[in-house]
């Protein structure tokens, strides 16, 4: 029996080098730029390479805790900061294809990984050897020559590790690991069930009067959808927003809107296998009981404390001077919706389902502008183009195409990123269309943040996810408005994590305060529309004429139309958002009933419905802005105030972008973001130049 023993172990060991040596993460990649090699990879390699990749960051730690040489920022704070590449490496991976082209595969294994990735986590963080070491260099803070990055690094990673219970004693260290891994769980549930929930709804129409109104476009779209579905010869509309927000402008069938409309706005509370009610208010209920347990009243106290705002009444405050002026002005647009229905002897009152509609209507008797009439002008092709010259303008950036390296789905193209003198920067992915196995929304992620170690400095993998208007058989892509704002709102955040020149990974890039976040991201939105840089990129598909000076000067007067409706759509989710979060205590809730009672108390009017519902609110339940989704409004302000520094020399004055450049883009989170922005602008941001843009001064 020993002896069998032994051949077994022998095999098993011989089985598992050799599956190892096969893991192309336990080797160095060989591809160009050294972004991963996603045609070797398969979904067996992640777990191996997470746990591998555990067991060599526990080896790291354990090497910085076991140093008999007094603790110092070299020999722990830096030491800490680098450890765990491979994990990082592996993760980046697995969570980028788990959004943007999973499988039934990669949930499970998601759902496996999340306990050991979340006891990994607790093991770092509640580790008292560890944590005395860094409280050690912490405590001599001032006695310490440090960079002010080095500063800030110290700095961040004590609060880090006193903010995820490292303090904590006994039974609370334990508890503390429970609540972390039921919310990994939770939240993993509650996106894949969004994406089951979104992909599940199908309007297949048979009636070709039932695409009364809509753009030849969108009927296009809907013919291609269905042909790809199985339903040849008839039309499909889903909830993906490319398909469903045009069917809400134009589709003169009310009874169809309000189909759509309701099965977008109900995702996850249908009382299915998919429903999140009762996830949210757990993951709600769980982060109060951590937050308790940490000291903080509520978990907004406890996310809001390194956040810009600081505290939950501050971002009060800031949603009510917003909201009050928001909400009058919807209240006269739905006047003015409500007269249009009567005019035309609708013989009803507006309802939700029929703003899109009545509002796009409104647009075109009082400016005589049509959004379908623009999209023949927003090739993808030639917006992108735009968008590039835009960054070369302001940074001397050059994008350079890449066919032969490997990428993660047909769909996604790939750009080596570089300065003005040739110089490499990063690699940019950018992956366009819907897909089932892509979650909706659009993003900006990394696989490979920059950094520097060793004197090297380690180039930035960046990649954009978006969800636009596909091409059909006889037309490319041509995007809405709407879509290219988003466009050039994702590409901001990219140039955030590609222009990054930071030494330490957990600093770079995008790892700002949430509230700081959107800035780099939002005032690219303000080049869009811009009329010298829309005559650049905004040409006819066929014709390649440029887009006339009328339907620029019709967008631009347009600019300020429906922003009633647009503010207290998304002011509302911020206040839902802050009120799940400053529960003070544990009890779950009746999740539509506080929500009922959060939108009561607001005033939210009938007419319009919060723009994300708590069952399909996944930026707070599935993502990172729990207690921060205000940050867009609140980057609004940054956004707006900054781009006026330009407007005051000129659209791409060096000068400006320099600054920009250096005290925002490239320095990520090295510093305290007040002190960064006030660098860049010579002052604090004011409201003014945000409000007169939505017309709610």
């Amino acid at each position: 029996m020993m002896i069998a023993g032994i051949i077994a172990s022998s095999c098993t060991t011989q089985q598992n080098k050799s599956e190892n040596d096969m893991n192309p993460f336990f080797t160095a990649y060989g591809t160009p730029f050294d972004v991963p090699p996603f045609g070797k990879i398969e979904n067996s390699h992640f777990l191996p390479a997470i746990k591998e990749g555990i067991k060599q960051q526990q080896a790291e730690i354990e090497a910085i805790i076991d140093n008999p040489d007094m603790a110092n920022f070299g020999n722990t704070i830096e030491a800490f900061d680098y450890s765990g590449n491979l994990l990082r490496e592996t993760v980046s991976v697995f969570d980028n294809l788990l959004s943007a082209n999973t499988s039934d595969e990669l949930q499970q294994l998601a759902k496996e990984a999340a306990p050991i990735r979340s006891k990994h986590r607790d093991d770092i963080m509640l580790n008292e050897d560890l944590f005395a070491r860094i409280k050690t260099v912490y405590d001599k803070k001032d006695e310490l020559e440090l960079t002010t990055e080095q500063a800030t690094l110290l700095e961040k990673t004590y609060k880090r590790f006193a903010r995820n219970g490292a303090g904590l004693v006994g039974d609370k260290k334990e508890k503390m690991r429970q609540i972390n891994e039921e919310l990994s769980l939770l939240s993993l549930q509650f996106d894949e069930n969004l994406l089951a929930e979104t992909n599940g709804f199908e309007m297949v129409i048979e009636d070709e009067k039932d695409l009364s109104g809509l753009p030849q476009s969108a009927i296009d779209g809907a013919a291609e959808a269905a042909n790809e579905a199985g339903h040849e010869g008839k039309w499909l509309f889903t909830v993906q927003k490319p398909s469903m927000i045009p069917f809400l402008q134009y589709a003169d069938n009310r009874g169809l809107r309000e189909k759509i409309f309701k099965a977008y706005t109900n995702r996850g509370n249908n009382n299915n296998q998919y429903d999140n009610k009762e996830i949210a208010a757990k993951l709600a209920a769980l982060r109060v009981e951590r937050a308790n347990l940490l000291g903080y009243k509520t978990h907004a106290d406890y996310v809001l404390e390194i956040n810009m705002a600081k505290n939950p009444e501050t971002v009060y405050v800031f949603l009510d001077e917003v909201m009050g002026p928001a909400l009058k002005n919807a209240r006269q647009e739905v006047v003015a919706l409500q007269e249009m229905i009567d005019a035309e002897g609708g013989g009803f009152q507006l309802e939700p389902w029929d703003w899109w509609y009545y509002a796009e209507k409104l647009k075109m008797q009082k400016f005589d502008l049509d959004e379908e009439e623009l999209r023949p002008y927003f090739e993808l092709n030639n917006v992108l183009a735009g968008m590039f010259d835009v960054a070369n303008n302001l940074y001397g950036l050059q994008f350079k195409k890449i066919d032969d390296i490997p990428a993660y789905h047909a769909d996604a193209v790939v750009y080596e990123v570089l300065e003005a003198d040739g110089s490499h920067i990063g690699i940019l992915y950018m992956d366009f269309y819907p897909r089932a196995s892509k979650g909706g929304g659009a993003w900006m992620t990394s696989y490979r943040k920059q950094s520097k170690q060793d004197g090297e400095n380690i180039a930035p993998v960046i990649s954009m996810v978006m969800n636009f208007s596909k091409p059909t058989a006889d037309k490319p892509a041509l995007l809405s408005f709407g879509e290219v704002t988003t466009l050039f709102h994702e590409f901001g955040h990219a140039l955030h994590g590609l222009l990054s020149d930071c030494t330490y990974p957990s600093l770079s890039g995008t790892s700002v305060p949430r509230d700081f976040v959107e800035l780099p991201s939002q005032v690219m939105e303000n080049w869009a529309g811009e009329p010298e840089v829309m005559k650049s990129y905004a040409k006819h598909y066929i014709s390649g004429e440029p887009i006339p000076q009328e339907l620029i000067d019709k967008t631009e007067a347009s600019n300020k139309f429906n922003q009633g409706f647009v503010t207290v759509e998304y002011v509302s989710a911020c206040y839902l958002d802050m009120d799940w979060h400053t529960l003070k205590t544990a009890e779950q809730q009746n999740a539509i009933e506080f929500e009922n009672k959060s939108m009561h108390r607001i005033g939210l009017i009938p007419e319009i419905v919060v723009r994300y519902r708590t069952p399909y609110f996944a930026h707070i339940f599935a993502g990172g802005y729990s207690s921060g989704y205000y940050s867009y409004l609140w980057a609004e302000v940054l956004d707006a105030d900054a781009f006026q520094a330009f407007k005051e020399t000129s659209l791409f004055d060096k000068g400006t972008a320099k600054a920009f450049r250096e005290n925002i883009l490239e320095k990520g989170g090295t510093e305290d973001p007040m002190d960064l922005y006030i660098k860049f602008r010579g002052r604090a941001p004011q409201k003014d130049a945000m409000l007169e843009r939505k017309g709610l001064n």
